[in-house]
């Protein structure tokens, strides 16, 4: 891990997969990070305690969006977190938060969709709102949603249409927190081998289908989409905002020539 460097980072749904990979990252560049979980404890402690082992700084924080007081419960934890290691500000928000749905337009219900838009639009949208008052000028916000916005699956159309908004919030908001410093960006993932997508990934099938038509040739791994994010909060990533950054390996470009 590097020497502190006084930055301070709030990854939302930061226990596992890409999250974790996420708050190890900016723990490794010196941050003190507030890790996000929902429901598995185990998980959030696991991660805080594999960057303490790495001789970082991190603190976990509970909240079940979607549930009533849920902001409430992140940032008042978030407020004695970073009190109790003799910080009060934010440097970094990574809203990396969400919730997968698959199916047609016609197997979609309203309530699929209204937890889908809750949980992947509505919550990044109120988080950055309250964490605004803490962000810091040269802060950074970088927002996780998927290269199936790209990509338009339609077995994945609640899923995608919820990516998109949130993609969709990055540019305006950079122009609105630019004279502060503030940059704001998307990185849109493709499949990443996580416990979300080991329903596919298990399969060596679908495994060689997926990397067959992904130009560098193999499914994304955690650490992958990390690294970008890490750029983009970085301070070498501040010239770069209202951005989408596809960190998909290249997947579904167009016909791959034969090798």
């Amino acid at each position: 891990m590097g020497e502190p460097d006084g930055r301070t980072a709030l990854v939302t749904g930061g226990s596992r997969g890409i999250g974790r990979a996420v708050a190890q990252r900016l723990a490794a560049d010196g941050a003190l990070v507030a890790v996000h979980y929902g429901g598995n404890e185990e998980a959030a402690e696991e991660t805080v305690k594999s960057i303490a082992e790495a001789g970082g700084r991190a603190f976990a924080v509970r909240a079940r969006f979607g549930e009533r007081g849920a902001l409430d419960e992140l940032f008042d934890g978030l407020a004695a977190g970073l009190a109790e290691h003799g910080e009060d500000g934010l440097d970094v928000l990574v809203n990396n938060a969400g919730i997968h749905l698959v199916g047609s337009i016609g197997n979609l219900t309203e309530e699929e969709f209204d937890r889908a838009v809750t949980i992947n639009v509505r919550t990044p949208v109120f988080v950055i709102q309250r964490a605004l008052p803490l962000l810091r000028d040269g802060g950074r916000i970088v927002n996780v949603a998927s290269a199936a916005t790209r990509i338009g699956s339609p077995l994945q159309i609640g899923y995608t249409l919820s990516k998109a908004a949130l993609t969709a919030l990055a540019a305006p908001l950079a122009n609105e927190l630019g004279r502060r410093g503030i940059t704001v960006n998307t990185v849109n993932p493709g499949v990443v081998l996580t416990d979300m997508t080991a329903g596919w990934t298990s399969a060596p099938e679908a495994m060689a289908e997926l990397e067959s038509i992904t130009a560098l040739g193999r499914i994304g791994r955690p650490e992958d989409i990390a690294d970008v994010v890490g750029f983009l909060a970085s301070p070498q990533g501040g010239w770069v905002t209202g951005q989408t950054v596809d960190a998909s390996g290249g997947t579904y470009l167009g016909p791959i020539p034969p090798a």
